[in-house]
């Protein structure tokens, strides 16, 4: 065999190798565990979503037990790495509590208290990581959308709820238990809006006053069928804006990216931008905000994907260590 055979050989061969091993690149399983749907994937990013399935959240038995077999069918084809999962809260974070992995007290019915992770590691035997939707989601978009490269970072998603992620040094933020800014007290005034808020727990908190329900509540009408010129736009993005001066006094993000179904309404980033730059009326000394808040305050990248993305991306953190 001539040098010029050789070589092509073993060229072919290393192809072959690196094929194969592409074949078998480690999968990760992911659940982004919404109040409204759970969405499981098998993967490791954007762009190797190997399989994946969406269905409603139903009572936890049947929506638990469809998330596994679905994990089942996959590890049939595939052994998985781990199985990150972002879950709808509260949650019990303390990797110290016995009742770690659990849903504790949402006002969901019939989901409070559900233990999460340790019923799905007993039927699946991986390692599970466990953490809230919105810190998974604020992962998704600091490893792959709006916030990569960045340390510091807020991920608001204002829904049926209002949750934020939160990223110091690139990590989620714990701690006595995990951030709730949804419940954030903000300054209210009735005689502008005289609406009592609707949040079970405290009337007229930021949930209370600016979430989709609150919305539709507030106005009698789902929030999509309000026309762009609403006055319940100014207001929402009033509310919002409150909201993030208040992180941004006290955080320090290097960027804030604002999610969620209520968000699709594009008018409103104006509005939230112009807001907080009146409301810290440049108290905050950064050209990012007094110069460049169209780039700081920012839709998320990855849009409806940041949670299930975000899942995968904490099972790899999960693994990693």
């Amino acid at each position: 065999m001539g040098s010029i055979d050789r070589q092509c050989t073993r060229v072919s061969r290393v192809n072959t190798l690196m094929t194969e091993a592409s074949s078998h690149r480690s999968a990760y399983g992911a659940i982004e565990a919404g109040g409204t749907k759970w969405v499981c994937a098998v993967g490791t990013g954007p762009d190797d979503i190997r399989a994946e399935t969406r269905f409603p959240t139903t009572t936890p038995a049947e929506t638990l037990g469809r998330a596994m077999s679905f994990f089942r069918d996959a590890q049939a084809n595939e052994p998985l790495q781990a199985l990150g999962v972002g879950s709808f809260g509260p949650v019990d974070l303390d990797r110290t509590s016995p009742t770690y992995g659990s849903i504790t007290s949402t006002p969901k019915p019939g989901w409070a208290y559900t233990e999460v992770a340790s019923t799905l590691y007993e039927a699946l035997g991986v390692p599970i990581v466990f953490d809230t939707d919105v810190n998974v989601a604020a992962l998704g978009e600091h490893r792959w959308g709006a916030a990569q490269d960045l340390e510091h970072v807020v991920y608001i998603t204002v829904g049926t709820g209002i949750g934020a992620g939160v990223l110091i040094g690139g990590q989620p933020l714990h701690g006595l238990v995990h951030p709730e800014v949804g419940h954030l007290r903000l300054p209210h005034d009735w005689q502008v809006d005289p609406f009592p808020g609707s949040c079970p727990y405290h009337g007229d908190c930021l949930e209370g006053l600016a979430s989709g329900p609150a919305l539709a509540r507030r106005w009698a009408q789902p929030a999509e069928t309000l026309p762009p010129d609403h006055p319940g736009w100014r207001l929402e993005a009033r509310y919002l804006a409150l909201a993030l001066v208040n992180l941004i006094c006290t955080l320090s993000p290097q960027r804030i990216v604002l999610g969620g179904g209520v968000m699709e309404q594009p008018q409103l980033f104006a509005l939230i931008r112009a807001d907080v730059q009146q409301l810290l009326n440049g108290y905050v000394r950064s050209t990012t905000i007094l110069e460049q808040i169209d780039s700081y305050i920012v839709p998320p990248a990855l849009k409806g994907r940041a949670g299930v993305l975000g899942a995968i991306a904490l099972a790899q953190r999960g693994v990693s260590g």
